[in-house]
């Protein structure tokens, strides 16, 4: 295989935007349900603190959904320069669903962002949770628009083919809501918001930590202090709840793909040779020349009883289908272990904070908070290893079992795909390493009483505040 031709460039141009487009996306949708979460609880609590997140997490929020659509513009370059054969097949399905994200979703997001970020003084606390809670609707909506997407070409259905040889939509329901579509929506969401809740969480324990160096006085930090422990304490009950729901997720996710996408699971299992009963590989080194898996650390039974529900179940190997027709076995097969080993320790995080939450410990355990600050970027990590299972897995197609990578191909030669694989690569470190720098200098200052622009001492009943009160608060305040 040549690596360097056009076909293997694009499919690396591809990846790489991909995977760093994602990290944004993940993190916002959860961010927007959580800035809508505190702006809910502020307008019907008063409390100041909730506010104060709020202003904290809003800015945060503002940098990450703007490098998510910075990044995202390239992909449909891509389709057009790279994949243009994919285009010209599947745009009467894929060119109308996209439609709908940016009709939608995009629109929604867009046009009540500015609310959300600057209008609270001008419209008021009641509209300024609307216009919240608006942009969290609209980021989750864009996620099923292009998880529909995805998962159709995952699993297609309800498309018929015309004579030009392009695929065309039968029934647009079935679509939408193809066979894998609910559990890859399902299983985004949750790591969205698991992505989010470990992230919250470790810059809760940074302060918590920092304030155990460092104790606030009567006069200064009491504040920050609340704000930290309250971020903290949601980020941990949010844990706690998601990580066995994406536990349960991902196990019904994987049976879907046990029906629909069998060689997918053949690699992530790691047997190139069919098994009964099958045994749970937790190690080994894939060897595709020799078909065969080096230095393999197995648990008798569990593989079969994971994949299937049952101790006898059949797991194929992959050497049941031809060479030219199953995915590379490496990459999918370390990633999920990554992806798996990692929902472990957020599991472990969520048990060990139930635990210390009991005792009365939650916001005097440094070993918990420690332990918060490491796992603050796995949600990251987790999402980028399940997307490269999900897309590595799917190969040797873009449309699965119909349409083969090689046969979507642009005829474009590999010195202009290597050329603007070279740009994208040196614009994104550039560009968006600025960007993460300022995200983690915002993260580093505490969370202070004057991001809420209300008196600490003066909680205000924000559900009967109108715009005029606010000014006058304000004016009082100042």
């Amino acid at each position: 295989m040549d690596w360097f031709d056009a076909h293997n460039l694009a499919r690396l141009q591809f990846a790489f935007t991909v995977s760093f487009h994602f990290i944004f996306p993940s993190f916002s949708i959860g961010l927007a349900s959580y800035l809508a979460v505190l702006n809910v609880g502020h307008l019907y609590t008063g409390k100041a603190v909730y506010l104060t997140l709020f202003n904290y997490w809003k800015k945060i929020f503002a940098v990450a959904f703007g490098m998510g659509v910075v990044s995202g513009l390239v992909m449909s370059y891509q389709f057009g320069t790279n994949w243009s054969v994919f285009s010209d097949k599947a745009g009467p399905v894929i060119g109308p669903l996209m439609g709908y994200e940016v009709l939608t979703a995009f629109f929604l997001e867009a046009g009540f962002l500015g609310v959300m970020l600057f209008g609270r003084d001008r419209v008021g606390p009641k509209l300024h949770c609307f216009a919240t809670l608006l942009v969290a609707f609209g980021t989750a909506l864009s996620a099923f628009w292009i998880l529909s997407v995805n998962s159709w070409m995952q699993t297609p259905a309800g498309y018929s083919m015309n004579a030009a040889g392009q695929y065309i939509v039968e029934d647009w329901f079935a679509v939408i809501f193809n066979p894998s579509f609910p559990y890859r929506l399902v299983h985004t969401v949750l790591a969205a918001y698991l992505t989010t809740a470990l992230v919250v969480g470790a810059v809760g324990a940074y302060h918590l930590l920092k304030f155990r160096k460092h104790p606030p006085t009567e006069t200064h930090g009491e504040d920050s202090l609340q704000a930290g422990r309250t971020m903290f304490s949601m980020a941990m009950w949010l844990i706690a709840f998601v990580a066995p729901l994406q536990i349960l997720a991902g196990d019904m996710h994987g049976l879907n793909d046990v029906e629909y996408q069998p060689k997918k699971i053949v690699v992530i299992e790691g047997h190139y040779e069919t098994v009964t009963p099958a045994p749970l590989v937790l190690f080994g080194i894939p060897d595709s020349k020799e078909k065969k898996l080096h230095y393999k650390v197995e648990v008798p039974y569990l593989g079969s009883l994971i994949v299937t529900h049952k101790l006898d179940g059949v797991i194929q190997g992959l050497n049941t289908w031809p060479d030219n027709e199953v995915p590379p076995m490496a990459l999918p097969f370390f990633a999920f272990r990554i992806m798996v080993g990692l929902g472990m320790l957020m599991l472990g995080l969520a048990v060990l904070g139930l635990w210390q939450r009991y005792k009365k410990k939650l916001y005097a355990s440094p070993f918990l908070h420690k332990f918060s600050v490491v796992m603050g970027p796995a949600g990251f990590v987790a999402v980028v290893a399940g997307w490269i299972v999900t897309e590595v897995g799917r190969q040797p197609y873009t449309i699965y079992n119909l349409l083969t990578t090689w046969d979507s191909r642009s005829p474009v030669d590999a010195a202009a795909v290597g050329a603007s694989l070279i740009a994208f690569i040196v614009v994104y470190f550039a560009l968006f390493s600025m960007g993460i720098y300022y995200i983690l200098v915002m993260m580093r200052r505490a969370p202070e009483a004057g991001d809420a622009h209300l008196p600490v001492d003066e909680p205000v009943r924000a559900a009967g505040m109108g715009a005029g009160q606010t000014i006058n608060t304000l004016t009082k305040g100042a």
